[in-house]
């Protein structure tokens, strides 16, 4: 009885307190309001790439310019996004609100990585092919991997078509130009 008491304490001071604090630190930082620029530009994930933007990240995977700008998927073209479509985007909140709410908050850490902002930093197409192909793109992508270094948390595919990814990228796009512009 007394060696499991002092593995229990052992694991509480060893395991339990640094958990703690780590927490404490990323729910604080969770609460600022800069915060979820600061995970796009954290050194796991390489700098932020502006939407047009040349700079990249490392590439240890050989894997081409369009990919390492536009993710890895479907998509192999990047592609175009004119005015913001109000129907659209409301019909993306609402899949987003079914599909991604569970695991990612706009302005806050959760599971997964806040995404309001995520537009300025990354392209469409590379927003579509995270939706769409998360598996290959935690894989072999070097953002995507920093991510998951970040949050040890893989993000599950959706079951999502074009269409509906697509109507979830208008909800970032509007949401990023009613609140962070």
């Amino acid at each position: 009885m007394k060696n499991i008491t002092a593995r229990i304490v052992l694991w509480i001071v060893g395991v339990g307190y640094p958990l703690l604090a780590i927490t404490a630190v990323l729910l604080a930082l969770s609460k600022d309001p800069g915060y979820p620029q600061l995970i796009w530009q954290n050194s796991l994930i390489g700098s932020p790439v502006a939407v047009g933007a040349s700079a990249k990240p490392s590439n240890p995977n050989g894997l081409s310019d369009f990919e390492m700008t536009n993710g890895i998927g479907p998509l192999k073209e990047a592609i175009e996004v004119g005015a913001i479509d109000p129907a659209l985007a409301a019909r993306g909140a609402k899949l987003f609100k079914i599909k991604c709410s569970a695991c990612h908050k706009l302005d806050e850490r959760y599971v997964g990585p806040p995404l309001r902002g995520v537009t300025s930093f990354r392209t469409p197409t590379y927003i579509l092919n995270m939706i769409l192909n998360p598996n290959e793109m935690v894989q072999k992508h070097p953002v995507a991997k920093g991510l998951l270094a970040q949050y040890l948390t893989i993000m599950s595919p959706q079951g999502m078509d074009r269409e509906k990814a697509r109507a979830i990228l208008e909800f970032l796009r509007q949401d990023f130009e009613q609140n962070m512009k």
